[in-house]
């Protein structure tokens, strides 16, 4: 039996998407529509955003920055009236770059103000209109398993999406409070997957990568369970891999070891057993 919030992903019931011209963003939007939701598909201004609603039939765009409060808040507003309550709301615009806690601080502002003030603003702007619509509702929200472990080389990253994890932990819980299981809060977390962030790499899908299409088939999976976290494998990353890896990322509080010890020197061997144990 679906959880009562997945009850929200049904024909004609309202869908909000930000960062969905491409990527993790445009297969839900696809799917979501799919399934006979109307969708609002918010990006940043652009001929990728154009060209993403004219695929989906029915499908509205608003270009727009979710690191701008007050232009999300006045956007939010602007979709009820024009469009009526919203049922499902999925913050998952992201940038990738970012750099260490030396680096530009300007791309600092960028990474921060769009992964995680980005959620902050749609949790803020939407979810007080889908609790007092009184329908089920849905908000799920983009982490990363960068936000967990935090791999050395792009700090900024590992903090906004440390940020989301924290985010809609303390969200679930508050919806949990105010409409128990009527509006739900989910934290989805990719692993490798072909999107417009993995830069760099080549045009066609690399073997080890997920495209988006099965990330958001196995999100859409897990929330009609009743799912809070959404972790998901690849095609060079088991789920038993995943385990162990955050476990040992835990083990360094709770054993006083340095910090990123999976990455140090003195203990690079010792994670390597402990994850082909």
């Amino acid at each position: 039996m679906s959880a009562p919030s997945f009850a929200a992903i049904a024909p004609g019931n309202l869908a909000v998407v930000t960062g969905a011209a491409s990527g993790i963003g445009l297969a839900a939007a696809q799917a979501f529509a799919a399934g006979g939701m109307r969708v609002a598909m918010l990006d940043r201004a652009g001929e990728t955003l154009d060209n993403a609603t004219a695929s989906i039939d029915g499908a509205v765009a608003f270009a727009t920055d979710v690191a701008d409060r007050s232009a999300i808040a006045d956007l939010a507003r602007t979709i009820v009236e024009r469009h009526g309550p919203v049922s499902v709301l999925m913050n998952n615009a992201g940038v990738g770059s970012g750099g260490d806690v030396f680096a530009d601080p300007a791309a600092w502002d960028e990474v921060i103000g769009v992964n995680l003030m980005g959620v902050v603003h749609g949790v803020q702007a939407f979810v007080p209109e889908m609790l007092g619509h009184g329908g089920p509702g849905l908000v799920i929200n983009t982490g990363s398993k960068q936000g967990i472990t935090h791999p050395p080389g792009n700090t900024a990253y590992n903090v906004s999406k440390a940020g989301v994890k924290a985010l809609t932990e303390g969200l679930a819980h508050s919806l949990r409070e105010r409409a128990g299981d009527r509006v739900t809060a989910h934290l989805l977390i990719p692993g490798f997957t072909h999107t417009g962030m993995t830069r760099g790499r080549p045009v066609e899908r690399p073997a080890g990568a997920w495209s988006p299409e099965q990330v958001v088939d196995l999100m859409l999976e897990r929330v009609a369970r009743g799912d809070f976290y959404i972790v998901c494998p690849d095609n060079e990353t088991t789920p038993e891999q995943d385990a162990k890896r955050i476990a040992w990322a835990a083990g360094d509080i709770i054993e006083n070891r340095p910090a990123l010890s999976r990455w140090h020197p003195a203990w690079k061997e010792q994670f390597a057993a402990f994850l082909n144990d």
